[in-house]
């Protein structure tokens, strides 16, 4: 039987756009009381102002780990308990490739995809454990699960490394009663699709998923009874223009 959010509090990193947005909303429409987190405070009220009334915003970089533990414990002081943290603050830069990414750039992407996650996950952890439950979801990717030229070697690192923490967490927290999932999905209509080197039409985008679709799986996720772990998921579009183009190149036309 799923679970009754009530009244639970959710903490969503990323959530002024494309799958942390779509979070937020799923999860108070659930009715859970959602802290809304991410750089730009204008985006994070439009956000707010599609939670119902239950949502609360908290600016923040999760590249700054000192401002992440100050974020955490006020949402633990203010609401007393987090009982879901989407970790969706994420990244990737135009020029991501070998023979055009930057040292700058390499670390900007694996500070905020990478680092930024840790710093969230390591900062509910204890509060989690003390409650005897909670639920950790790493956005993560398809390039967390299959190396691609598209996303570049930043992102494809910093993904592949967080599902191998998320795997930890279960590891170490789930005596405690706390549970992690990697949602790895494949293309996103995100705002995330305009840093990408080949623009993405309108037409492909409109068949990929998109944030609502993302926000109702964790939705899913967090309704699930405490015993119950999904270590991983990928979740991606029926037309998966990687299958498609490898469909094109080596099979028949009809």
């Amino acid at each position: 039987m799923l679970r009754d959010l009530n009244n639970k509090v959710a903490w969503i990193t990323g959530a002024g756009t494309g799958i942390g947005e779509g979070s937020a909303v799923a999860l108070a429409e659930a009715g859970m009381h959602v802290v809304l987190s991410g750089r730009r405070r204008e985006k994070l009220e439009e956000v707010a102002q599609r939670c119902l009334g239950k949502a609360s915003v908290e600016l923040l970089d999760v590249a700054d780990k000192d401002a992440v533990a100050k974020v955490a414990a006020r949402i633990i002081e203010t609401h007393g308990r987090i009982d879901v943290l989407v970790a969706s603050a994420g990244i990737n830069v135009k020029e991501r490739n070998w023979h055009n990414v930057s040292v700058e750039d390499w670390d900007q992407v694996v500070r905020i995809d990478l680092d930024g996650a840790f710093y969230c996950c390591k900062a509910v952890l204890p509060t989690m454990k003390s409650q005897g439950e909670g639920l950790i979801v790493n956005i993560s990717s398809w390039a967390g699960k299959h190396v691609h030229i598209l996303t570049g070697p930043a992102y494809t690192a910093a993904k592949h490394a967080m599902n191998a923490m998320n795997e930890s967490i279960n590891m170490e927290a789930g005596i405690f009663g706390v549970r992690a999932c990697a949602v790895c999905p494949g293309e996103v209509a995100t705002p995330i699709l305009d840093n990408r080197p080949i623009p993405v039409s309108a037409e492909d985008r409109a068949k990929m998923v998109q944030p609502e679709d993302c926000g109702e799986l964790i939705r899913f996720l967090a309704q699930l009874p405490n015993h119950v772990c999904i270590n991983d998921v990928t979740i991606s579009p029926t037309y998966n223009r990687q299958y498609a183009a490898d469909a094109q190149t080596y099979l028949p036309s009809s």
